[in-house]
């Protein structure tokens, strides 16, 4: 399925340089490596990396949300006197995919954790845990961002390469990460789609969260997938700026010079009304957590939208491009 989904020229570069939101979690334990270093930045790559390493059981990189799932998984399996394959048999999964699972080497999806914990009389412990299996399947340096926007009140964000990850269909997520150096493997190209659209959850949560996005014009025009890809993510884009929580702005190419021309970056605040900034590069995310510098990052946000398109003349450019494509 990914082989169809072919990336021309700059499509593929750009796709290779934005793993996270171009972008591509373990637990909970990953907010302590949130922590303020140099000018309120903190590299996550390293920090994520060793904890996924030691979190895993049955394998250097097999996280611990996952095996914690696993070993959960089989404690109800045998209080309820069921073996491996008589519980794939009671879910519609084989033997195989089950003692995946709770091994801990394969996450679980949320049709099978519905069903296992619905079988199992699990009591929503089997559900409780899904979200820390799906972060776990984010890129190491995304999973520290990833705990933080998920309870986000506002998210802003400037992406002038790539549709955010938030906004992305599953085929042009697929085809961004078909773009990665070092290529992954199918079954990774997997696991970080079905995490990147978990994430899109955010989208409709309640309570509501405030969403905006600016986006460079190239991203609309500039192909990621074929032709059918592209139309397929306008068509979206176009969906999803009828959200009323949502809005959607267009930078207008030759623009001139303005202060997205220095990269990509978020501002979100928490449910505790906490401002915070991130921005990633090559695979190194960045969360700042410093007043003044968030500040900054809020104030050429502000710019940013007085110089990008409307919401609504932003609509009718997305629109006339799908039109073409």
């Amino acid at each position: 399925m990914l082989g169809a989904a072919q990336l021309t020229g700059g499509a593929a570069a750009r796709a290779a340089s934005a793993d996270a939101d171009g972008h591509g979690v373990k637990g909970r334990e990953h907010v302590k490596d949130v922590r303020n270093t140099g000018k309120g930045r903190t590299p996550t790559r390293a920090a994520g990396k060793k904890k996924a390493e030691a979190g895993g059981g049955n394998g250097p990189d097999l996280p611990g949300a996952w095996t914690a799932y696993g070993v959960l998984l089989q404690h109800f399996r045998r209080l309820a006197g069921l073996s491996q394959k008589d519980l794939g048999e009671a879910i519609g999964y084989s033997l195989e995919q089950v003692a995946s699972v709770e091994q801990g080497r394969r996450p679980a999806k949320e049709a099978f954790t519905t069903a296992a914990d619905r079988v199992l009389e699990a009591r929503g412990a089997l559900v409780a845990l899904q979200p820390e299996v799906d972060r776990a399947k984010l890129p190491p340096f995304f999973r520290n961002f990833a705990l933080i926007e998920a309870d986000v009140v506002s998210r802003f964000s400037y992406d002038p390469l790539l549709v955010p990850g938030l906004l992305q269909t599953e085929a042009y997520a697929r085809a961004v990460f078909a773009g990665h150096c070092p290529p992954p493997s199918e079954e990774e190209v997997d696991q970080l789609t079905e995490a990147r659209l978990a994430r899109q959850k955010l989208l409709a949560r309640v309570p509501l969260a405030e969403l905006s996005f600016i986006v460079g014009e190239e991203v609309l025009r500039d192909p990621v997938g074929d032709a059918q890809v592209m139309r397929g993510q306008l068509e979206h884009l176009l969906k999803v700026v009828e959200l009323r929580n949502v809005a959607v702005q267009v930078m207008p190419a030759r623009r001139g010079f303005h202060t997205g021309m220095n990269g990509p970056f978020v501002v979100v605040e928490t449910q505790k009304r906490r401002q915070l900034g991130y921005f990633e590069s090559q695979g190194v995310g960045c969360v700042v957590q410093e007043a003044d510098v968030v500040s900054d990052f809020g104030m050429r946000y502000g710019k940013l939208r007085s110089q990008a398109l409307n919401v609504e003349e932003s609509a009718r450019l997305i629109g006339r491009i799908a039109g073409e494509t």
